[in-house]
């Protein structure tokens, strides 16, 4: 799986994956679900502009989570638990947030070592740009979009209490996302969750 960028515009996107899972649990293509969230504006964008890119990133999230049940647990299960299972997809898709959720986030709870400062941050980007041309090409305003996002994502689950935090949570996964990454065999996430039994 290459690195993607696409990260600064999809973010994310939990209450749009809330709508989306419910349509893909029906069993609707992905262009249908675009059609429906055009069609009665279900986002509630101001515009249409970034409606289709942003359903194909939800549904390719679904996809990739590959596991019904999981799929269902982000349509119906309480905030909290959908957050952490749209976190956990957002890992099976997208290289970059599997990436700093194992070996950043995953490495600092296996060695209870609980501060998390822009250093830590910059170190993950820095190696990253020496190992991948792809990466290095990125810009400057790219790659400090993306520590946004990143860091966005650990205040949506709760690993900090905001983004200018500088200390994570001690962190208790989901019995339900445990589940399914254990059914998914992929036991190498569960460290990002804090988990390493």
């Amino acid at each position: 799986m290459s690195y993607n960028g696409g990260l600064t515009a999809e973010q994310f996107l939990f209450y749009e994956i809330r709508i989306v899972s419910k349509q893909y649990l029906e069993k609707k293509s992905v262009e249908d679900v675009i059609l429906n969230v055009r069609k009665d504006n279900l986002f509630q964008y101001p515009t249409e502009r970034h409606v289709t890119r942003l359903v194909r990133a939800c549904y390719n999230r679904l996809l990739a989570l590959d596991n019904e049940t999981l799929v269902l647990e982000i349509a119906k299960a309480p905030t909290n638990i959908a957050k952490q299972i749209n976190l956990y997809a957002m890992m099976r898709y997208n290289r970059l947030v599997r990436e700093f959720m194992e070996g950043l986030i995953g490495e600092k709870f296996r060695q209870q070592d609980f501060s998390y400062t822009k250093k830590d941050i910059n170190i993950f980007f820095s190696r990253l740009q020496e190992q991948n041309d792809a990466v290095a090409k990125w810009s400057e305003a790219t790659i400090k979009k993306l520590k946004q996002v990143l860091n966005k994502c650990l205040v949506e689950v709760q690993i900090l209490d905001s983004s200018r935090d500088s200390t994570l949570n001690p962190f208790f996964l989901s019995q339900e996302l445990e589940r399914g990454i254990r059914e998914n065999n992929d036991l190498s996430a569960l460290a990002a969750f804090n988990c390493f039994n």
